[in-house]
């Protein structure tokens, strides 16, 4: 059962039961009030309309039909009727059609006109009549005169005329609260299951969409209750998914290029050592000066093939969180020192020079010594690699920062385009697109420092001018100063 079904059921069974107590409590009160549970069935019936007078108004009728049934003439005196009507009740004596005595003020023809006839049987002896367009209840007695013509005492009240017409109109009065009732239900009825209907239908609509592949549209909240959170929600686990949908294809279209850009690489080094070694098969190294160069070609490519896999190995396992790192207080100062010191001398032989500017204090940063001595290989690496000049002058210094310490490794080379800056810490990129292996290297050095740099939680970035040179900065948390 649909809950909009359910909503429509619950409200006729709302309506009917609200009926039914209303007609319930109806039958309570006027049984409260009248006492016969047959009242009801002769609500109207003007045989049965009893309309209470006060205690000293039913008091007087009680003495005025005592002297009605034992001394009727008495009633003719106005005399004995001015100590009842100095009471403030209002009496009519009436002798056949002829009003003999009257309290109100209203005139004789009148009341005689409005006034009920005689009835011997004395049954229906209290009713409300009208008075040009005032409304008063009455009590009467119908008796004989001693000369056998008719008498008729009344004793009356003043009714309020707003209450006889709205017992008057009491069925038209009751239908119509009825219809209200019945109508201001519906729409309550129809705005709340509106507020729950309309949002779980466009949910459900959202989620065939998904279903369907479609994550572009949005479900707008109209409310802060619990379906506008639903709906809410709803919509941060549709941007969510698509969000990792977008990574997800980010993720297959960067896997499809590292499988081409490993193939390229691979392949590179494996063409040559093939065609040195077929030459070497087919004869063609046949001198000893020839076969030397060959051999030497294809240690060096086996070299640089193997160089390649452990970088290869060594990124997947930094990607992966399989790489262990072992973190220590370490003085950069005097590390940076040592590692400069131990490579300075080869790298003089290649024609570059290495200044180091380190810190009047030792600083201290928590750091694994081997991941950090390979950022700073693959950082002066790059540096030679992109020199493009016949003096390659490298400087590495030391800043101190409030929380953190900044290495910065700059360069005399030819410069990073602005276009490719962004991207030099990516996996496997070049800005040297030719992916030739003189002019360039793997395009894993960068991204490896990147991995490290970041699993020591601190941040790695690069500036550049063309034509003047490139400065990588990294930062490293301060350990603990001794």
């Amino acid at each position: 059962m649909s809950i909009k079904t359910r909503f429509l059921l619950s409200y006729v069974g709302v309506i009917l039961f609200s009926i039914a107590l209303l007609l319930v409590a109806g039958f309570l009160i006027i049984f409260a009030i009248t006492g016969d549970a047959n009242a009801i069935e002769n609500f109207y019936k003007k045989s049965y309309v009893q309309k209470p007078l006060t205690t000293v108004e039913e008091t007087a009728f009680l003495d005025l039909k005592l002297l009605a049934k034992n001394k009727p003439e008495q009633l003719l005196k106005e005399n004995q009727l001015k100590e009842i009507k100095q009471k403030g009740i209002d009496i009519v004596v009436r002798k056949d059609s002829k009003i003999e005595f009257t309290s109100l003020s209203f005139n004789k023809q009148v009341l005689g006109r409005s006034l009920p006839g005689f009835e011997a049987t004395n049954i229906n002896t209290r009713d409300t009549i009208k008075f040009d367009d005032f409304f008063y209840t009455y009590v009467k007695f119908d008796f004989y005169f001693s000369d056998k013509s008719q008498g008729s005492i009344f004793v009356l009240r003043k009714a309020s005329s707003s209450a006889e017409l709205a017992r008057e109109l009491f069925p038209i009065l009751f239908g119509l609260l009825l219809f209200l009732f019945i109508m201001i239900i519906g729409l309550l009825n129809y705005l709340v299951s509106r507020s729950i209907i309309k949002p779980i239908s466009l949910l459900k609509e959202g989620a065939n969409r998904i279903k369907s592949g479609d994550l572009n549209f949005e479900i707008k909240a109209v409310s802060n209750d619990e379906i506008g959170q639903m709906n809410r929600t709803f919509d941060e686990m549709r941007i969510k998914l698509k969000e990792s949908v977008k990574i997800q294809l980010q993720y297959e279209e960067n896997r499809k290029e590292l499988l081409s850009n490993i193939s390229h690489d691979l392949k590179t080094p494996i063409t040559s050592i093939i065609g040195y070694v077929e030459g070497i098969q087919d004869g063609v190294a046949n001198t000893p000066q020839k076969m030397e160069k060959y051999l030497s070609t294809i240690h060096i490519k086996a070299k640089d093939l193997d160089s390649l896999i452990d970088e290869l190995f060594l990124f997947s396992k930094l990607d992966l969180n399989k790489e262990p790192f072992t973190f220590e207080n370490v003085e950069l100062n005097q590390f940076i020192s040592d590692y400069v010191e131990e490579i300075q001398l080869d790298f003089l032989q290649k024609g570059t020079q290495i200044e180091w500017n380190q810190l009047d204090e030792p600083i201290f940063v928590t750091a694994d010594r081997e991941k950090l001595r390979r950022v700073l290989a693959n950082l002066i690496s790059n540096c030679m690699k992109y020199a493009e000049r016949d003096e390659v002058n490298i400087s590495i210094s030391l800043h101190e920062g409030q929380e953190d310490a900044v290495v910065k490794v700059t360069d005399n080379g030819q410069g990073i385009d602005p276009a490719s800056l962004p991207f030099i810490f990516d996996r496997f990129y070049r800005a040297e697109q030719s992916r030739n292996s003189q002019t360039g290297g793997s395009g894993l050095g960068l991204a490896i420092a990147n991995q490290i740099i970041r699993e020591h939680q601190g941040d790695i970035w690069a500036t550049s001018e063309k034509g003047k040179g490139t400065s990588v900065f990294f930062t490293l948390k301060k350990g603990e100063q001794k």
